[in-house]
């Protein structure tokens, strides 16, 4: 009965609320008119009812705002026409006894992985050399999806019929299955002789190099083909290029992926879980010195504070930077654990509970890491060597996860192609070339062209299995 009377007397305000008169529907006015009407039929508890009528319609009033602003933040997105990779991978096998165990490592699902490979299969220009600069853990260039194991194997043993989302390459004989971008591109330019290789981090680099070997197994590169790596940051793309000796008039292709990979997020000694207990390290060079430990305990009070500010663009950092102050005092900050701590006695309870000191979380852990690699500099001044090291027709194409990065990316690129840049639009359909549908709004600048004049961002599908790419976002130029 009370549910009734709870719907009545929201259906009594909204009648009352006409759409000529802008009352908001918890004022005062609203609630007093309503509990007049009320008061008859219900006596002793219309003030109840009256409360529950005002909170239910806020409710619906919130939600309906709030998708309506999802809508239109969606329509300004430019998603990928690649409706997520789709490849599907039906398993039909209803013999459970035929499965054994499967061995599974940590590994790192690659973000747009469909839409880096069309970035330079599409290139009417031969793709004779490649770079990576953020190999990982080999992610595009072997993209080994651990995301596809777990599901498949859990599909055999619950004898079911297996669909999935994600672009399937290949299946190795072991029955593994692989999304290789260095494969593909090797298969679709067999003119592809060097392929290069980049990471800081010695331990991604030594599972990219494995990863690397057994995709070129299964395919049939060029007969001088090299496959090189190096334990090197990006910014030293141009000197490293040098020591090169086929590179003469520059590379055609070369890719950085900004992001973190799986498998250094989800291993608690490298510091950079907020979930897991660690050292404050989250150096993506093991062998430099500075640590987030340094920054916090050490560094003065102002510079924390726009650390927390600039890089972490965190509005409670005033408050934040006063508690690491007062920690210091205690004893220092040593672990993660200890920072979430002081996180979450500066996070108010009432603001998203949970969710609410985890994304302050997040944002503190961003802002120090960057800090830590010195990632935004690097970031910049990368980007114009990389775009030197590109031979005419070449193509560099980054992938961002912040604002911060995403907002260098553009404004450098506008940087390298000239002010003179003017906008040309390009329809997605009736394109000159079909296979470069992605191609939809340029800016022609005087050395080169933004392919991308609004960044590509990741299909729904491919947001709806790997949750990490949904602030993904790929740029690309090409130097004339």
């Amino acid at each position: 009965m009370a549910a009734t009377a709870i719907a009545n007397a929201k259906h009594m305000m909204l009648m009352m609320l006409s759409p000529s008169i802008s009352l908001p529907v918890s004022s005062r006015s609203a609630s007093l008119s309503a509990k007049r009407l009320l008061y008859n039929q219900y006596p002793t508890r219309s003030q109840t009812f009256v409360r529950s009528a005002c909170t239910s319609i806020t409710t619906d009033t919130s939600k309906k705002k709030k998708k309506q602003k999802g809508l239109a933040k969606e329509k300004r997105r430019t998603r990928s026409l690649r409706d997520g990779d789709i490849h599907i991978l039906k398993e039909e096998d209803d013999d459970s006894s035929s499965s054994s165990t499967v061995m599974m490592q940590q590994s790192h699902i690659p973000v747009m992985l469909g839409e880096v490979l069309d970035v330079f299969s599409s290139n009417l220009k031969p793709l004779s050399s490649f770079v990576d600069c953020t190999l990982g853990a080999a992610g595009h260039a072997s993209a080994v999806s651990f995301f596809l194991l777990v599901v498949a194997v859990l599909c055999v043993f619950m004898n079911m019929i297996f669909y999935t989302t994600v672009e399937l390459s290949c299946i190795t004989e072991n029955g593994c299955a692989c999304g290789c971008c260095c494969s593909q591109i090797i298969q679709s330019h067999p003119e592809l002789k060097l392929f290069i290789g980049m990471d800081v981090d010695p331990l991604a680099l030594r599972m990219a190099r494995s990863r690397i070997n057994a995709a070129i197994s299964h395919s049939h590169p060029h007969p001088n083909f090299q496959a090189l790596t190096f334990v090197k940051n990006f910014r030293h793309i141009r000197s490293l290029l040098t020591q090169v000796d086929y590179i003469s008039s520059g590379v055609d292709g070369i890719l950085m992926d900004l992001g973190m990979s799986s498998m250094q997020v989800n291993n608690p000694a490298r510091g950079f879980s907020v979930l897991a207990n660690g050292p404050l390290d989250m150096r993506m060079d093991p062998q430099a010195s500075l640590k987030a430990e340094d920054i916090l305990n050490s560094w003065p009070d102002s510079e924390v504070g726009r650390i927390l500010r600039d890089y972490g663009e965190e509005r409670n950092w005033r408050l934040l930077q006063n508690k690491i102050v007062q920690a210091r005092l205690q004893g220092g900050l040593h672990s993660t654990g200890e920072l979430v701590d002081v996180i979450r006695s500066a996070t108010p309870g009432t603001k998203g509970g949970r969710q609410g000191w985890i994304k302050t979380a997040t944002r503190v852990f961003q802002a120090l890491r960057i800090a830590v690699n010195d990632e935004l500099k690097t970031l910049e001044d990368s980007l114009h060597a990389c775009f030197d090291c590109l031979a005419p027709g070449g193509r560099l194409a980054v992938i961002s996860f912040h604002s911060l990065e995403d907002r260098i990316v553009k404004q450098a690129f506008l940087k390298i192609i000239g002010e003179e840049g003017r906008n040309s639009i390009r329809k997605v359909e009736g394109g000159e070339d079909e296979k470069e549908l992605w191609i939809r709004q340029t800016i022609q600048g005087s050395n080169g062209t933004i392919l991308t004049k609004r960044p590509i961002t990741p299909s729904e599908k491919e947001e709806g299995f790997n949750r990490r790419s949904r602030s993904a976002k790929l740029r690309v130029i090409q130097k004339l």
